[in-house]
């Protein structure tokens, strides 16, 4: 076997080896979809994975909601909750970052290594104090425990992200600036921020797609059904009804996962070059 027939073997080798891969990771999205239109009888009586007919019944049905609430109500409340925590949390981090990366004051290496070990906390531990701190301030069963925590920086993985972005862009950008006259926050603004269009993607993102999935922390802060975002409903869609009709519920998880994939590959390309120069000395 020559060298080229060799080389066009292993690279169908690897295609086949893609393609398994990326079936079996879009295999559960398929089999959720297809399950919407598929009965209570079919899901646990059949291996099959079409659905005997396809009737969207199912869709108009979930989309009711519980109680009066349709899932209208639900997304509203799951990007009032989400848009806002996303923006706060990319303008506090990166300005926390720029202090971090660009200024020098004491106890900077004690500060950033104290903020490096709160990663390693898990959110069991920090949840109750943060909640007698919330109610305290009397903003239970509302979406200002996630805005407060978005703009007081507490998110200590996209400030170190972030951090390693700035440290990739060389100072004589700041140094240019200041010969020009800019200000701290002007270079900030007008020279940084742009170049770090990427990272900021990549923060906003994963920030997104956190706080959109977020189950645990909604549960303990927002106890009104009417303010309940779509990971809550579809909980309680689970609970209201003596036998789950699973149709439903696979539907409306459908339509809960639409936002998600339109905005990953919107971003795209912004989110792999964020993650792939974060650190990158330039």
């Amino acid at each position: 076997m020559n060298r080229k027939k060799k080389r066009n073997l292993q690279e169908l080798i690897m295609y086949v080896v893609l393609i398994f891969i990326g079936f079996m990771m879009v295999f559960p999205l398929l089999w959720m979809f297809l399950a919407s239109f598929k009965t209570n009888e079919e899901i646990y009586g059949s291996i099959k994975l079409l659905p005997s007919s396809f009737n969207w019944q199912a869709y108009a049905n979930g989309w009711k909601g519980i109680g009066g609430n349709s899932y209208a109500r639900f997304f509203v409340n799951t990007f009032t909750m989400v848009i806002p925590t996303t923006l706060l949390t990319v303008a506090s981090s990166s300005i926390v970052s720029y202090g971090f990366a660009r200024f020098q004051f004491g106890g900077k290496k004690a500060m950033f290594a104290l903020l490096l070990a709160t990663m390693m906390l898990p959110n069991a531990v920090v949840i109750i104090p943060r909640y007698i701190l919330f109610r305290n301030l009397h903003v239970l069963d509302s979406y200002w425990p996630f805005y407060l925590t978005a703009a007081f920086a507490c998110y200590p993985f996209f400030i170190y992200m972030l951090v390693q972005f700035f440290r990739g862009l060389p100072m004589e950008l700041d140094e240019s600036a200041y010969m020009d006259g800019c200000g701290t926050f002007q270079t900030f603004v007008h020279i940084l921020l742009p170049l770090m269009k990427p990272s900021l993607f990549s923060a906003g993102l994963f920030q997104f797609l956190w706080t959109y999935n977020d189950y645990f922390n909604s549960l303990v802060y927002v106890n009104t059904v009417k303010k309940y975002t779509v990971s809550l409903a579809l909980k309680l869609s689970l609970d209201a009804e003596s036998v789950v009709q699973w149709n439903k519920v696979m539907a409306v998880a459908c339509i809960a996962v639409i936002p998600v994939v339109i905005l990953f590959f919107t971003a795209q390309k912004y989110f792999v070059e964020g993650i792939a120069t974060t650190g990158l000395k330039g």
